[in-house]
């Protein structure tokens, strides 16, 4: 599905948002800079934020209470930033109350719960979209378009997205970190991992995993590998795309050339002799650093959702995208607690039973 600006509709969603912490200022700010949305309300149990969100947007109606906000009928959508723990239960609320749904990622901590808001949200034709916001970047979405034109058969994707902090107490690093590249892993590649696995440690008492190592397997031999810290002293977000024709180096600090194409790679040729199969050179030819949209993402994404909305559509990160990242990330866990055993799963689309 392409992801497009829209321009301001007759009528716009009227979006409530529950959780102002961390996500929820980010959310409200693209959702009221957004051509097609108004936010309408904003839940949060603390006054203090209550307060924060009526400073900056005095229109915006305030509650302590989540379910008022659900029940609003100005509410057109609920935006979910609240932990993850708690997804599930306010998201399927939301669904059988009719309102669209937007859920931060991971969108849910199982796989059964999110093929239980899949299956409500279509029974009710209803938009079920997960925050996976990296899709929504011109960077990534440049990935994407290069994957498919310019590199050729992909050999790997290697990424490192290390930092100090933030510790989560209710999620281990694979669940805050890595949830970004395996959500552009599905986005950019055209082909779905099958195995996992994964070693961890924890060094925090009272926490769960704060540095991990994940590689994925691919029915080819295509291999992915992504590390994921809570430790390190700098950060760094950087990720190598290895093909037979093209290599991408994408670094998301980098102001302005984000993504950097490299011709370079190998150059195989039959050497003639029974000694020798094959003879392996390299080709170096030019770098070049393509423009990418540097719209901020999320508003990008606030605008592509209300479009799924007036259209009866899915957006790019639908529940299926957020399903396939947890069944992920729950194969992850299990390999992590048997020190990397290789963990297999099924990413086949959810039935809706009706």
């Amino acid at each position: 599905m392409s992801i497009a600006r829209i321009g301001r509709p007759a009528s716009t969603v009227g979006v409530g948002v529950i959780g102002y912490g961390y996500w929820g200022p980010n959310l409200v700010r693209n959702f009221s800079e957004a051509q097609a949305c108004r936010v309408v309300s904003v839940a949060d149990t603390r006054a203090e934020r209550r307060a924060a969100v009526q400073l900056k947007h005095s229109s915006v109606r305030t509650v302590a209470d989540y379910h008022d906000l659900i029940a609003d009928p100005a509410v057109d959508a609920v935006a979910i930033a609240t932990p993850v723990s708690a997804h599930f239960d306010m998201a399927m609320e939301a669904l059988r109350a009719g309102k669209h749904v937007w859920v931060e990622k991971p969108i849910t901590t199982t796989s059964a719960e999110a093929a239980a808001l899949i299956d409500e949200a279509a029974r009710r034709r209803l938009v079920l979209h997960v925050d996976h916001t990296f899709v929504y970047t011109g960077a990534v979405r440049k990935m994407r378009e290069l994957v498919s034109t310019t590199l050729g058969h992909v050999y790997y994707y290697d990424a490192v997205r290390v930092n100090l902090g933030l510790f989560q107490r209710d999620v281990s690093v694979l669940w805050d970190l890595a949830v970004h590249d395996l959500s552009i892993l599905d986005f950019v590649l055209p082909m779905r991992p099958r195995a996992v696995s994964v070693t961890g440690a924890c060094h925090v008492s009272g926490s769960p995993e704060d540095v991990a190592y994940l590689t994925l397997f691919f029915d080819n031999s295509t291999i992915a590998h992504v590390h994921v810290n809570w430790l390190a002293p700098v950060k760094v977000r950087r990720t190598l795309i290895g093909g037979s024709n093209k290599m991408i180096v994408y670094d998301d600090l980098e102001p302005s050339e984000k993504i950097k194409v490299y011709d370079k790679g190998l150059r195989l040729g039959d050497s003639g002799d029974a000694r020798y199969q094959m003879l392996v050179g390299y080709r170096t030819g030019d770098m070049w650093a393509p423009q990418v949209d540097l719209t901020e993402a999320l508003l990008t994404e606030a605008n592509h959702f209300a479009d799924a909305i007036a259209r009866s559509a899915s957006t790019t990160t639908d529940g299926e995208a957020g399903l396939r990242v947890v069944k992920i990330l729950e194969a992850a866990t299990a390999s992590m607690g048997d020190r990397g055993r290789v963990v297999e799963f099924d990413t086949t689309p959810v039935r809706v039973t009706a």
